[in-house]
């Protein structure tokens, strides 16, 4: 099914199609989905929703303890994977290539905003274009401004940006595989702005797994926002009944002081005033008895689980002491860490790919041919690690003669672009070719 038969089919034929598939029911739930998500990495949580209650005859507002668990997890997946550049590999001369496209274009840069958007959201695009100056550039579509339309098959087939501004116009933004129609709503009525070329096409997706569909992505803060709601709800509960519940309340034991006119009434200020008691009488202040012990309990349960299910280390967020670890003692501690960094490199792999196909077509339009099947990017993780070690086993294995120059120089903890790194080598007369791996 093309784009016309889809827009027959589902739309009528309707000439403002694009506005009755923006008001869908699928894509205004996921639309709100998002708009959700935002609101609650501002602040807006379930906690603070707790109404006010009534206490020893007065209005008692509870407390409403926001904890930003969520930002600093979910900040974790993105710098894990994305903090150190991505290292572009393949044919010199594509590599060369590539490397300018990124340096220009600022890719690096906005790799960063896709992995941010990719985990609070499921979903992110990209569109790819060449500006006035003739450089290739590229624009970030949020997702609650996207609206990918899919055929039966699921394959992408009209991609529309639709978004409201401040002075409440709305714009549409429909591509296709070669053109680019605007419209907008200013005046009340629908304007046709114009239709443009479209060289590179669809915009790139970037999206997560999702079971209940495969056309969009699912926010991993879905998985554990329910955890990080009850920590919140108890630490919340637990403060209130700090106050409600030990209030001390002074009691006399013994025979009854004598009390005529208010005298030998206990005063309600008793800080610095003395008490006098019958023979054999006693006083002592009674308080609740808060169980400290099984919020703890509690509490480090409902901790443990956030960083299980969100595969964040414990010791990244002080859980953990640590001291004098081995190499594979830190592998070990952010094994969870590398497991999900490697789903997300995968999900994120699959956007570049598509990335660098329209770089090679807008590239063919400036008369520079490349290829873009033999281009691959290499992943570094931000692990913390034991440098002296590595540095130790990397010269062992080059004095035994296993390890080249170029693999020493890939492992070396200190050195992040290989490429220019082995061309300074060569310029120093170490008789080192130029190699084919460029940092981008």
């Amino acid at each position: 099914m093309n784009l016309q038969e889809y827009i027959n089919v589902v739309h009528d034929g309707k000439p403002d199609w694009f506005v009755s598939e923006c008001n869908s029911y699928y894509h205004q739930s996921r639309i709100n989905n998002i708009i959700d998500i935002k609101e609650y990495l501002s602040g807006s949580h379930l906690i603070n929703n707790r109404p006010a209650e009534m206490w020893n005859g007065k209005v008692f507002e509870p407390r409403r303890i926001v904890l930003q668990y969520a930002k600093t997890v979910l900040n974790f997946s993105t710098s894990y994977l994305l903090k150190n550049p991505v290292t572009i590999t393949g044919e010199e001369n594509d590599v060369k290539v590539m490397k300018k496209v990124y340096k220009q274009g600022k890719f690096n840069r906005t790799d960063l905003d896709i992995m941010d958007k990719l985990v609070k959201y499921g979903a992110v695009y990209k569109y790819l274009f060449i500006d006035k100056d003739g450089k290739i550039k590229s624009k970030l579509i949020n997702p609650e401004d996207a609206y990918p339309i899919y055929n039966e098959q699921g394959e992408m087939i009209c991609f529309i940006e639709h978004y409201t501004t401040d002075y409440n116009v709305s714009y549409y933004n429909i591509f296709t595989d070669s053109t680019v129609q605007k419209w907008s709503d200013a005046g009340g009525d629908f304007n046709f702005l114009g239709v443009f070329n479209n060289p590179s096409g669809l915009p790139c997706v970037y999206k997560n797994l999702n079971e209940l569909d495969n056309t969009d992505g699912r926010s991993d803060l879905e998985d554990f926002i329910n955890i990080i709601d009850n920590m919140e709800d108890l630490i919340s509960k637990y403060t209130d009944s700090i106050y409600k519940f030990l209030n001390p309340i002074p009691v006399v034991i013994g025979q009854r002081l004598n009390i005529k006119d208010g005298k030998g009434e206990i005063p309600t200020n008793l800080v610095g005033v003395g008490l006098n008691l019958d023979d054999g009488a006693d006083m002592k202040f009674i308080h609740g008895q808060l169980d400290f012990e099984s919020f703890e309990s509690v509490w480090k349960v409902l901790k443990q689980s956030l960083l299980d299910i969100s595969n964040t280390p414990a010791v990244s967020m002080n859980n953990t002491d640590i001291s004098n670890l081995s190499e594979v003692s830190i592998k070990l501690l952010f094994s969870l860490a590398d497991i999900k960094a490697g789903l997300n490199e995968r999900y994120i792999r699959e956007g570049f790919e598509q990335r660098f196909k329209k770089i090679e077509k807008l590239l063919r339009l400036q008369g520079i041919e490349i290829n873009s099947d033999n281009i691959d990017v290499v992943f570094q993780y931000a692990r913390p690690l034991n440098e002296t070690d590595i540095i130790d086993n990397i010269k062992v294995l080059k004095e035994l003669g296993v390890m080249s120059l170029q693999s020493a120089i890939e492992n070396c903890p200190m050195i992040y672009d290989v490429g220019s790194e082995m061309e300074r080598l060569g310029k120093e007369g170490n008789g080192l070719e130029n190699t084919d791996i460029v940092n981008s």
